[in-house]
């Protein structure tokens, strides 16, 4: 006998009594509770009083067509599985059945094995979906800020979230590339009493160094070699709303003095320019670095970690807080799915345990870009094992696959296949590639282009 910690329901609908009985008896010894008619109408007073997870009808039936009554169902509900039988091995009832909406069709005699096996595979499927619809509904009350999770570290992060968002205190947001850093920011700000006004996000590590000056602080026309107008830059066009700052320890250390007397006098000056513009910015900042390990290697001033300091929160990587891969997962699903409209219903089991044995190195980026994949390569239903990354289908018990070079391979050529492999690991998240690597994000963003990849 199959164990089961609920039930599920089976009707029954067939005007043979002994059928009825054997029935009965044979998929209760499966595991399921079994409620048998003889009718449409006792079968439709029955499912009035209480709706079951599976139907078993004949097609032919004392008082009408049992696809007659497949059809007023389908009215009712549209995903209920129902097993249509007859005894006629009718090819032409069966066509019927199906385009009823059937979910399949068998032959009497019935060949048990196979009706096991039948309400077995959609027994499953029935508690695939209730699994998904139970993380839709824990997502209902998650989504609208795009901080998705239930553990321990994702409760705390909202309650400072909450908190600082009541001030206008500046902060440093910290934790590896992919963890959500602007999602944080992005939340802060539309929390905040600035929500109404701009959030404008800038990466240090994306300008160029001779850019970003201008690119933070603006420039008046013939200000340089190509400023062929003035031009407001980041802190003028957030004045009054937010000001995000990624990367901020790969900032140029030469830079970082000005930018502390932005914050200190609430004033800019653009480059080239001779007046000073007030400004009521907030900024919000963040690294995947330790700060006090950046501090002490020469990438970020003490005077500016500590004036950007007020509040530090922690973001922590996806492997620490595993518990919440699979609203993460479903989030996505749903998010992609109405993206490229493709109605995805969920992740199947198989795929779901590789996803939960994944030690994302890119984290949530990475388990974005995966299931952005899936749901395009699945396009409709369920994402199984075979729509997942070749990366992820390859790996057991948590190993990396190794990479295998030719023989004769070069030193620039095994540089080459090293940083593509890490980036395909990591969903092509730059900075955490670099990162693993032990490079700077600069050089691998160079690297890249003498690659012909871009940046």
């Amino acid at each position: 006998m199959t164990t089961r910690t609920t039930r599920q329901t089976v009707l029954v609908v067939d005007d043979e009594p002994a059928l009825r009985s054997v029935l009965a008896l044979r998929i209760g010894d499966w595991g399921y509770d079994v409620t048998t008619v003889a009718d449409a109408a006792e079968a439709e007073a029955e499912i009035g009083r209480r709706m079951p997870d599976l139907i078993l009808s004949d097609v032919v039936l004392p008082d009408g067509s049992g696809v007659d009554l497949l059809r007023r169902l389908r009215r009712q509900d549209e995903e209920i599985p129902v097993v249509m039988m007859t005894a006629h091995g009718n090819v032409d009832a069966a066509v019927d059945a199906m385009k009823a909406g059937a979910t399949d069709f068998l032959t009497k005699p019935l060949d048990y094995a196979t009706l096991r096996a039948l309400l077995e595979s959609l027994s499953a499927e029935l508690r695939q979906r209730a699994t998904s619809r139970a993380l839709d509904e824990r997502l209902a009350s998650q989504e609208m800020t795009g901080l998705v999770g239930e553990s321990r570290q994702m409760r705390e992060l909202r309650r400072l979230i909450t908190l600082l968002a009541s001030s206008g205190a500046s902060a440093i947001i910290t934790g590896e590339s992919g963890t959500g850093k602007e999602v944080v920011a992005r939340t802060i700000h539309s929390l905040s009493g600035r929500s109404d006004c701009p959030f404008v996000a800038v990466n240090a590590a994306a300008i160029p160094d001779g850019l970003i000056e201008s690119e933070l602080f603006g420039h008046e026309q013939g200000a340089f070699t190509g400023a062929t107008r003035a031009r407001a830059g980041c802190f003028e066009m957030a004045n009054g709303g937010t000001i995000f700052m990624d990367e901020l320890a790969e900032m140029p250390i030469s830079l970082q003095p000005k930018l502390l007397r932005v914050l200190e006098d609430s004033r800019v000056r653009r480059v080239g320019g001779s007046r000073e513009i007030a400004l009521d910015v907030r900024v919000l900042a963040a690294t995947n670095r330790t700060p006090a390990h950046a501090v002490r290697n020469g990438l970020l001033r003490e005077d500016l970690f500590y004036r950007l300091n007020v509040f530090e929160l922690a973001l922590p990587p996806l492997r620490e807080r595993a518990d919440d891969i699979p609203l993460l997962v479903q989030h996505f699903v749903r998010e992609f799915g109405r993206k490229h409209d493709m109605p995805v219903v969920g992740v199947r089991d198989g795929a779901r345990e590789l996803l939960e044995a994944h030690a994302w190195p890119g984290n949530v980026r990475e388990l974005r870009n995966v299931i952005e994949r899936a749901v395009i390569v699945a396009r409709s239903g369920w994402i199984e094992t075979v729509h997942l990354p070749p990366y992820l289908q390859v790996i057991e018990g948590g190993a990396t696959p190794t990479i295998q070079l030719a023989a004769g391979t070069t030193l620039a050529e095994a540089e080459q296949t090293l940083i593509m492999h890490t980036l395909e690991r990591v969903g092509n998240n730059k900075a955490e590639a670099a990162r693993q690597l032990g490079l700077d994000v600069k050089t691998v963003r160079n690297k890249l282009k003498n690659y012909g990849q871009g940046v």
